[in-house]
């Protein structure tokens, strides 16, 4: 059965909050988000909608004279309806008696804001929904767009939800198509929604890496990889790939773009990394960012697999499907579709924020704390972990022998962006700095 999940609240960023990662968990529901003023069950049920469990968040902090909770008083005007669903109370400074008092007027449930845990939730909605469920009724034919509604985001781990389409419907990769100039020799990488060769370019006498889509062009009036065509378009450096070609054939877009054979960071940072190695990697790539962000664009997808590396040891950034202008840039997450890995998101980009360039700083505080360590700052079971780690849980402290890094990595993976670095040209500085007085001390001794 594919649940039905309505969150009431009063805050619209916890709502989306919710919304998000009540996606992840259950990745079949459709959760909608109301208002609490906006929502009248009588009046839902008479227009078809339905909900098969209502999430309630509210102060149900009545002190000494319970009639005060403005939650209790929601919810038993809510209760004494005839088509109201299971409620969960989310319940802002409620205490014990609370909750006695909530469980009595009804509630399926009781869970503190402060105190919830994303597998505490998931154990409340699964006992609703199990009761729910043996009743084997036909889900009737609810109507749509009540609030905002997700369908996309799975309950994968991390790794499966590095980009949208790994929140879609899965595509076959096509045949490698015929595309006129270009000699395919071989598949050197694959995402969910495209597939990379390598290919020899009988115009430019070089081998390329030809990115072809996954999903057919016809019928789609914005082309992903059109998208990220006109995005590089917008920046002529070393520090950014070139792009040589783009178009159709046989009903699929293609990329034609620069090759490193020299792999990217990932690879690299598999076979380990001193930490002064390390520091050089975080300046450059910040110089990287620096490029693209005085162009005007947000990477928004920075992570080790998308910085390539030449045979000098400078590095190129690629990937820029989820890039988007700086000015005018909307929200990173569109009806409950993860952008971007979870393990390099910052925290307003896993909360559905507005983003600016300090976003991208923080994912290379996260890439820089790999470096180091050898190991991600925040790990998980899932990305809904993942994600709420990136939001409350404060990063590791690095071991004593790299204590000298501290501070840098405080500012690079702050939960606040006004505590971070404003700028990828900050970091370059405190890189420099860095570097000089390690100098200055081995001089010394």
């Amino acid at each position: 059965m594919s649940a039905r999940i309505l969150v009431v609240d009063r805050d619209p960023k916890y709502r989306e909050w919710l919304r998000l990662h009540l996606g992840i968990l259950y990745p079949e529901a459709t959760v909608s988000t109301l208002a609490p003023e906006e929502w009248d069950a009588g009046k839902d049920a008479e227009e078809g909608h339905c909900h098969d469990t209502l999430i309630l968040g509210a102060d149900f902090g009545s002190g000494p004279d319970e009639p005060r909770s403005e939650g209790l008083r929601l919810l038993r005007r809510l209760q004494a309806g005839e088509t109201v669903p299971p409620i969960i109370v989310l319940a802002e400074r409620g205490d014990e008696l609370a909750a006695v008092q909530a469980i009595r007027a009804g509630a399926a449930d009781y869970l503190p804001k402060r105190l919830l845990r994303p597998l505490r939730l998931k154990a409340s909605l699964d006992e609703v929904l199990r009761r729910i469920e043996p009743r084997g009724r036909e889900a009737p034919a609810c109507a749509p767009d009540i609030g905002q509604t997700t369908r996309e985001v799975a309950a994968q781990p991390p790794e499966a939800v590095s980009r949208p389409a790994a929140l879609l419907t899965s595509s076959r990769a096509p045949e490698p198509p015929r595309i006129a100039d270009y000699t395919i020799t071989r598949k050197i990488g694959e995402s969910e929604k495209a597939v990379v060769y390598l290919a020899a370019s009988d115009r430019l006498a070089s081998e390329i890496a030809l990115k072809v889509s996954k999903v057919p062009r016809e019928g789609r009036a914005t082309q992903a990889l059109e998208r990220e065509y006109q995005a590089i378009l917008a920046v002529h450096d070393p520090a950014v790939v070139r792009i040589f070609d783009h178009g159709t054939a046989g009903g699929y877009e293609y990329l034609a773009m620069e090759y490193f054979p020299l792999g990217d960071l990932k690879m690299r940072m598999q076979v380990g990394m001193p930490d002064s190695e390390a520091l050089k990697f975080l300046e450059k790539i910040a110089a990287a960012l620096a490029v693209v962000h005085r162009a005007g664009l947000l990477h928004r997808d920075l992570k080790p697999p998308n910085v390539m590396l030449r045979d000098n040891d400078n590095v190129v950034l690629i990937d820029f499907g989820l890039a988007r202008l700086l000015e005018g840039t909307h929200n990173s997450t569109y009806t409950g579709v993860l952008r971007g890995s979870p393990y390099y998101m910052s925290p307003e980009q896993a909360m559905g924020e507005k983003l600016d360039p300090r976003s991208d700083l923080y994912s290379l505080g996260v890439i820089f704390h790999e470096m180091l360590t050898g190991r991600k700052p925040f790990t998980g079971a899932s990305a809904m972990e993942v994600l709420q780690q990136h939001v409350n849980t404060p990063p590791p402290r690095l071991p004593a022998s790299l204590s000298r890094y501290a501070s840098l990595m405080a500012r690079l993976l702050s939960k606040r962006r006004e505590s971070r670095f404003g700028t990828a040209e900050e970091v370059i500085a405190a890189c420099v700095a860095l570097r000089n007085g390690r100098r200055r001390t081995s001089s010394a001794a």
